[in-house]
């Protein structure tokens, strides 16, 4: 998720498309917000490990 996040906010930087650059960007946060909760051993959806 962040890996497509980092994509869609450097296609949206390039193409000067706005609205990738800002779903690129909550991309970019929700999937750190994942990680770090699948860090500290924390079930995420389900999940006890988010990859």
């Amino acid at each position: 998720m962040i890996i497509l996040g980092v994509v869609l906010v450097v296609v949206g930087l390039v193409a000067g498309i706005p609205i990738l650059e800002t779903i690129g960007f909550l991309l970019v946060v929700v999937g750190v917000i994942l990680w770090i909760l699948g860090a500290m051993g924390r079930a995420v959806g389900g999940r006890k490990h988010y990859y």
